[in-house]
């Protein structure tokens, strides 16, 4: 289901000069600034290091940085310097940013929105947009360049109150500086309102580039302005940060209009959901409401789609919740039903089969099992490296969970061979701070006390 893709003709940036993104702030000071940033999102209670989730949105991520490689949006320096490093954050908004340095924030309330990949790929190529074309940066020298504005018009609205004590005067010398204020406010509206259609257009071009199907930024919008009327003040449009949904909709859906009358001989990929894709989004809303009447709630409708007319991806999304749900509250009885149920259903649709084998795979561990995750782990090579990564730190638990009870000794084989593997990870991702904390246990069960010497923060 994740190969049938198409492409919407668009117009290659590639050949075009390199006319220079107007800041004087350096890419590499730009990533400093974004290091500091993440390293506190890092440590922050919300934030979300679930190598599950990790892998379905790596797989999403990866090919639009591909696009934009070969459009020649994203040139080499900024692809070296930056981060390109996406953060889950424990939060049910319908929100993702961008951070300085290429870091991006994704909440679990938008992945467990989405009704497809494709709605996903529209967020994630929008925020890559914002990164390529280096928004941040102009954005805090429009920012810096007002600044005098600002400063002139304190500076008159001192100047005239100081000639006269009168009310009148006072009343004068603010309005005086407010008003300078609200042209600097305005402003900077309308620039960052600039930059958001900027980054639509730009967004657009790499995810249909990437295979995507154009129709997600118009469903995704939706979403968007449904999600926004729960907290919307109403305001005029030019008193926003964004435009109006409604517009970026509009724009969106000309554009898919406008590509469906050229010639293609490619297939345009649909914008539906997938079982697999449906799977994860319920995982999200699982760990982003672990309350017990939530858990509850989830179960429920595991229940009630098992027993309905839904489609093949609503079902396996509701029953990979509900086993989430029940594995949460300890109910194992209840979790093995709906996995069993699950496995039955994909059985013939590999990517959500994989989802459903490393669901059973921590419903083992969660029972102490250590055998039988081992067994479904066996049973699916990974194809990606962060599908390489959840193989690997699961494979770590229960190597430790097997390991724990006898004593284990350095020379326990699976100890051995799990030890090799986060080694090579870690070797080449000296920041992935789960990989080596899973290493450091695995040491110190196989009696290897000596200390690891560097120390990884984010």
């Amino acid at each position: 289901s994740q190969t049938t893709t198409g492409r919407v003709p668009n117009s290659s940036s590639a050949s075009l000069p390199n006319l220079g993104d107007g800041t004087d702030l350096t890419p590499a000071a730009e990533r400093r600034i974004g290091d500091r940033i993440a390293r506190e999102l890092y440590r922050d209670p919300d934030y979300v290091d679930d190598a599950i989730l990790q892998e379905y949105v790596d797989g999403i991520w990866q090919p639009l940085l591909a696009a934009a490689r070969q459009r020649g949006d994203l040139p080499p320096e900024l692809d070296e310097t930056y981060a390109w490093e996406i953060l889950l954050g424990r939060d049910r908004s319908v929100n993702a940013f961008a951070l300085p340095g290429a870091y991006f924030g994704l909440h679990l309330g938008l992945v467990g929105v989405v009704t497809s990949r494709d709605e996903l790929a529209s967020v994630l190529a929008h925020e890559l947009s914002h990164v390529t074309q280096r928004h941040i940066a102009r954005s805090m020298q429009r920012q810096s360049q007002q600044a005098p504005w600002l400063i002139g018009a304190m500076i008159l609205g001192v100047l005239a109150a100081s000639k006269s004590n009168s009310a009148d005067s006072t009343q004068a010398a603010n309005a005086v500086i407010v008003g300078g204020q609200a042209l600097g406010v305005q402003s900077q509206l309308n620039f960052s309102r600039d930059m958001e259609r900027e980054a639509d257009r730009m967004g657009f071009a790499v995810a249909t580039q990437a295979g995507y199907a154009p129709q997600g930024f118009v469903s995704m919008f939706g979403k968007l302005a449904q999600a926004s009327r729960l907290n919307d003040a109403g305001n005029f449009p030019y008193l926003r940060s964004h435009p109006l949904s409604t517009e970026r909709m509009a724009d969106m859906q000309s554009r898919i209009d406008l590509a469906a009358g050229a010639d293609t001989t490619e297939p345009v990929r649909q914008n539906v959901t997938e079982p697999d894709q449906a799977m994860l989004a319920a995982r999200a809303r699982v760990l982003s409401n672990t309350a017990v009447e939530a858990l509850r709630t989830v179960i429920a409708q595991g229940l009630e789609n098992a027993l309905t007319r839904a489609t093949p991806a609503q079902r396996a999304g509701a029953l990979y919740g509900a086993c989430l749900a029940a594995m949460r509250l300890r109910d194992f009885a209840q979790a093995q039903s709906f996995w069993r149920q699950l496995e039955v259903l994909v059985k013939s649709d590999a990517p959500a089969l994989r989802q459903a084998r490393l669901l059973g795979v921590e419903l083992a561990l969660a029972q102490g099992q250590a055998q039988q995750a081992q067994a479904l782990l066996a049973a699916d090579a990974p194809t990606s490296a962060m599908a390489r990564r959840t193989d690997l730190l699961l494979g770590a638990r229960a190597a430790l969970l097997r390991a724990n009870p006898g004593g284990a000794s350095a020379t326990n084989p699976d100890l051995a061979a799990v030890a090799q593997g986060l080694q090579t990870w870690v070797a080449d991702h000296g920041r992935d701070a789960q990989a080596w904390q899973q290493l450091a246990s695995v040491y110190e069960v196989q009696g290897r006390y000596s200390i690891i010497a560097q120390k990884v923060e984010p």
